[in-house]
């Protein structure tokens, strides 16, 4: 337990070492996101999502997603920055049936800072297995999704 409190401590000591930011995004779900800069190219983002296709199959989705991301070294092409990582995604459904599911992915894509200001637009896609137990059935799956968002850094 103490070596488990010390390391929670250690990550915060690093988390708060760059830039915080919040944000939103829109694509295969929609949610919201907090992001920590762990370095100069480097950052952990926490997200909430609700899945607005499941509506359309009667349930209601909910999910939460960790994910480390890092700048593709040296490249900046034209105010677009490209970035990489890998996520966890886990989710719960209610309704028609119920059922979690966990979605490690790995994912890319390019940020744009907007006038060098507080704010950047990004557009991210991402692929990995799906695994599902539900009350329909367990299974393996494929998935993928992409993303359209803006953070808003906070100085």
């Amino acid at each position: 337990m103490k070596k488990t409190l010390l390391g929670l401590l250690a990550l915060g000591a690093v988390s708060s070492a760059g830039a915080d930011s919040f944000g939103g995004h829109i694509g295969t779900t929609a949610g919201v996101h907090y992001q920590t800069d762990l370095a100069a190219n480097s950052a952990v983002r926490y997200g909430l999502n609700l899945s607005a296709t499941r509506l359309f199959r009667g349930e209601f989705g909910i999910g939460g997603e960790v994910a480390y991301l890092r700048d593709a070294t040296g490249q900046n092409l034209g105010g677009l920055t490209p970035y990489y990582g890998f996520g966890l995604g886990v989710g719960a459904a209610v309704g028609s049936r119920i059922g979690v599911s966990a979605y490690p992915h790995v994912l890319g894509g390019l940020n744009y800072a907007v006038a060098g200001g507080p704010f950047s637009v990004f557009v991210e896609g991402n692929v990995g297995p799906t695994i599902a137990v539900a009350t329909s059935g367990t299974g393996i799956g494929f998935g993928g999704g992409v993303r359209l968002g803006l953070n808003y850094e906070l100085r």
